[in-house]
Formats: structure tokens, sequence, C-alpha cells
């Protein structure tokens, strides 16, 4: 069966349909993930159990009960209001601050509950990089950028920052457009060499996941196509989790999706099936384009 995506395409362009993302890519990733568990390597190690969170008297989140793969894509869709954005954010515990929040249930990573009161949330912030939906670089060189976080977690060796810097600005593919104005401010980069500065700067902390919440829709269709092909690249070391109200692409990008709507999250798996064959019917009529 086709995906219902492309029963009525509404438009058709290269910005649809990268040549990066080849069957080979997904294959190869298949096959690593396949030599993991044959290891006894666990498959899923950020697990989230009836979790329900409530903002003053509006329910937010409810019951949801998630498993998200290592090493993989996985695209969280959903209508706007959904909740996609606050599950995002509770990953990492950055909800804690907002004013008449109430929680319960579990978040598992590596098998500790962020919500323990023994859980250090630095150390779950560490795990986690976060791209927002509009860049933010730190008001500072493009050098310190990078450097900053490493500093906050006690490296300070300058050769060693040197190395680090170096080479995060080339796993993002920046490396060879800054690299003679380090010292230049941040905010002098456009927003598509800054949205991919940040993206350096949480992977200098070593983190397990990447979460980004829309991290391209302020990005025009060149760097857009930058982000998306790091996130296929940067899959083979970190799992990386998307907000995206784009399902072209979710569909480009993602192994495994999660629907949420009304704050339940309402199906997931692999983004094959799901796509292709969406077993609840509210999930087939989003992907058909009944309501966005």
């Amino acid at each position: 069966m086709k995906s219902f995506l492309y029963r009525n395409p509404t438009r058709a362009s290269w910005a649809e349909d990268y040549s990066f993302l080849n069957n080979d890519s997904k294959n190869q990733s298949d096959s690593e993930s396949d030599k993991r568990e044959g290891l006894g390597i666990k498959k899923s190690y950020l697990k989230v159990s009836n979790l329900n969170i409530h903002i003053h008297k509006a329910h937010i989140l409810k019951n949801v009960n998630l498993e998200i793969p290592d090493k993989k894509i996985t695209c969280i869709i959903g209508p706007s209001g959904c909740g996609k954005s606050t599950l995002l954010k509770t990953f990492n515990r950055l909800i804690d601050d907002t004013e008449g929040i109430r929680y319960d249930g579990s978040i598992f990573v590596d098998g500790y509950d962020i919500f323990d009161k023994k859980t250090e949330i630095t150390e779950i912030r560490k795990k986690m990089g976060l791209l927002s939906q509009r860049p933010c670089p730190l008001p500072m060189s493009i050098y310190e950028n990078i450097a900053f976080g490493c500093k906050m977690h006690g490296e300070h060796k300058k050769k060693k920052l040197n190395s680090i810097v170096e080479a995060q600005l080339k796993a993002v593919g920046l490396w060879e457009e800054v690299k003679d104005r380090l010292s230049s401010p941040a905010s002098k980069l456009s927003i598509g060499q800054q949205q991919r500065l940040c993206l350096a700067r949480g992977l200098a902390v070593e983190p397990e996941f990447i979460l980004a919440d829309e991290a391209t829709s302020a990005l025009d269709p060149i760097s857009s196509k930058h982000i998306e092909e790091l996130f296929v690249e940067l899959k083979k070391d970190y799992a990386i989790i998307l907000v995206t109200h784009t399902l072209r692409q979710a569909l480009r990008i993602a192994d495994h999706v999660v629907f949420m709507y009304l704050g339940e999250v309402i199906e997931a798996g692999p983004a094959d099936e799901v796509f292709n064959n969406p077993k609840q019917e509210l999930t087939r009529k989003y992907l058909e384009g009944a309501f966005s």
C-alpha cells in the first residue's frame, strides 16, 4: 500500500524528496541496530510510563506511555496544541519552572526515573541536547558558543577545547565556513548557520539524545535540508527526537513516528507501518489531511 502522504501530494519539488535519503542509508541503520540487539545491547533506553501533566486546570498530557528507540530518528507529529512540544521539553525537565505545573508518572532514562528526587537535573540535561524553533546562539563568539558548555562541565584545557570546537563544527558542516573567524560574534552568522552552531554546541557536551522542537521551521529550504542531512548522519551515534508540523519532513527522515492528539499518544511505531498502514482511524484521517 502506498503511503497516505503520496496519494494526493499538494506539491512536488526537490525539497520534498531529498536524494540523500535513500534506502541504503535506512537499511544500513537497521542493520546496525540488529547487530546491537544481537549483542544484547538494549534498543530502547527512554521510556515514558503513565505520564500526566496539568498546568493549572488544563490537562496537557494524558496518560502517555511511550518508548524511544536508540540510534533512530523519532518524529512526533500531530496538530497544533496537541502536546508535542510539552512532551519534548518534559524529557529534560525544561517544564519544571512553568507556573501551575503538576505531573505524575515516570520517565526513565537509562533506567533512572528523571522525576526521582535523587536525580540530578543537570546530568539529565547534559544527556539531552536541545534545538529550538529559532536558533539561540549565546551572546559571545562562535568559539565560545561551543566551548561554553564544556567549561561548565569542568573542561578548561585550551588544547582540549580547541579540539572539541573544531570537531563539533566539522560534525555539523560548519568548520570550513567559520574557521577563519572563530572570534567573531555568533550573531553575525546566517540563521541557518546559527542553527548548526547551536547543534554543535549541544554535541560538545556529549549528549545521548538530540531533542529538536521544529528545528527547521524558521529556516529556508536549503538550510532545512542541511539540518535534515545532519540528523540522518548523527543518528548513527544519537537518539534523535524531532517535533515537526511538516508531514513531508517526517516521511523523509523518520525511522519511528509518534502521533499525538489532544494530549494523548494515539499511535506510535515504525515509520513505514504508521505511514503506510496506520492502526488507528484518527491517525489515518490526520495523514489524509482531514484535520491539521
